[in-house]
């Protein structure tokens, strides 16, 4: 509830900010800048363009913001960053006003350009930083004060634990770590420990802990004996949210120069970076496949219609089939599909597809060709249960399976599964686990690789296996 009512309040205050700074600008741009075609004060208000602008430049503003992703994570804002982030959006701002509402103007010199971008900039940079500054140093006054913490879980249950809790305790300026408990890496824990913070389970209990305790941030301080644990460790907290997770470093850490901290006031923690992608990309992202989902609904409407009376012509049964998936997170939802198998074809049980596969209906087996049956998902795609890229989305039933095998498959629940995936150009339908076991590790490779670009060669790929019928 604080984190919801702390971005409102950013928000606000830059759409005030926003709307004053156009006003200011259109004012003096018009009276003072524009030497030729000067006007009084009063026309400047009677201006429809003003009132224009005073309704859609805010708009475009929140939209830069959103997409730069502003207004994630506002509990853990730093008032230098917030500076360097807010000086290279207004930059990137102010350019694009100035191609959409500037370049047409009729002016004498090149140098009111210069002077109308720079007063643009100037006014708008100050009234936004000096509103954000306000926000932002009394949200860090509360955490410093201790009167606004941060759920954290501490895993692991001897001295390098209790330690790294003193230290955190102790230190100068207080980071906001409000310990809900610990979790016993070892079966065996601390008594100075346990008497500062509840022990609330196990390993395998992390994600119920997570969710229970709503916790946003997760130290790992386990014993030098334990160092083998932090990769299953790391798998385990990446598939619990976007918490933040933090690992004490070794003494060999420290002299290779690989501890990195925000604030030399601060415990030195290593910190793992669970966004795969930085937040302009994947608020990019979000908008390609919002755009996307709708020309691809809009322009395709005459074959979702055809490919509808088809399917219910040569079949009996529903036109649409929808079925229980598991997506971003390990949330499950309904994944859309036009109908390519007979009705009851996993009567006796859920069963993955084979060449020449009876279940398969003839023109089933066309749509599976050209993905033809997969277009429903652009829905899905729009809803923000899936994207146009990102990993296969599979039925639990399945997974289990492939856990029990490649225990990996859970980091694929970090982002949202896709329509089409690197596994899936590659491997198509998988016909057995085995398949989707190897298919598996080009999934992770997309992990490891996710970007904007990635994404438009994997669409790119998909294209091409259409266009050339060589689904399966």
């Amino acid at each position: 509830m604080k984190e919801s009512r702390q971005k409102i309040k950013y928000i606000v205050c830059d759409t005030i900010s926003a709307i004053v700074a156009w006003i200011a600008f259109f004012a003096i741009r018009k009276v003072l800048l524009d030497t030729e075609t000067a006007t009084s004060m009063q026309s400047v208000f009677h201006d429809p363009n003003l009132w224009w602008g005073v309704v859609f430049v805010p708009c475009g503003w929140l939209l830069l913001y959103t997409i730069q992703g502003v207004y994630r994570n506002v509990l853990r804002k730093a008032r230098l960053k917030e500076l360097r982030q807010t000086f290279y959006s207004t930059l990137l701002g102010v350019v694009v006003i100035f191609f959409v509402v500037m370049l047409d103007d009729q002016v004498a010199s090149y140098k009111y350009y210069y002077v109308s971008i720079l007063t643009l900039f100037a006014i708008h940079f100050v009234l936004t930083y000096s509103c954000r500054l306000i926000i932002t140093s009394h949200m860090v006054k509360m955490v410093h004060s201790r009167r606004l913490g941060f759920s954290t879980l501490m895993i692991g249950s001897n001295n390098r634990a209790y330690q790294t809790y003193l230290d955190l305790e102790n230190q100068e300026i207080y980071s906001g770590n409000l310990f809900v408990g610990f979790v016993s890496t070892d079966g065996t824990e601390d008594d100075r420990l346990t008497r500062v913070m509840p022990c609330l389970g196990g390993c395998d209990d992390i994600p119920a802990i997570v969710e229970r305790y709503e916790v946003k941030e997760a130290i790992i301080a386990v014993e030098d004996s334990e160092q083998d644990k932090i990769k299953e460790l790391l798998r385990v907290l990446s598939t619990c949210g976007e918490i933040i997770i933090k690992v004490t470093p070794e003494a060999r850490d420290i002299l290779l120069g690989s501890v990195k901290v925000d604030n030399i006031f601060h415990s030195p923690l290593i910190s793992i970076n669970n966004r795969l992608m930085d937040e302009w990309q994947y608020g990019v992202k979000r908008m390609f496949d919002i755009i996307i989902s709708i020309l691809v609904m809009i322009l395709l409407s005459p074959v979702y219609l055809i490919t509808a009376i088809i399917v219910k012509v040569t079949s009996p049964g529903p036109v649409f089939y929808a079925q229980e998936r598991i997506g971003y997170l390990g949330v499950p939802f309904k994944m859309h599909k036009f109908r390519s198998m007979y009705v009851d074809a996993e009567a006796s049980g859920p069963a993955l597809s084979q060449d020449n596969d009876p279940r398969i209906t003839p023109f089933g087996r066309f749509m599976r060709k050209v993905r033809l049956d997969e277009i429903p998902q652009f829905y899905n795609v729009l809803k923000g249960t899936m994207s146009l890229v990102g990993p296969r989305p599979e039925r639990q039933y399945f997974i289990d399976q492939i856990v029990r095998r490649a225990p990996e498959y859970m980091l694929l629940h970090r982002v949202k599964p896709g329509i089409t995936s690197w596994g899936q150009v590659k491997y198509g339908y998988a016909s057995n686990v085995d398949e989707m076991v190897e298919r598996l590790k080009y999934d992770l490779l997309y992990l490891d690789n996710m970007t904007l670009a990635t994404d438009v060669k994997i669409l790119l790929y998909t294209v091409i296996i259409i266009c050339q019928g060589r689904g399966k």
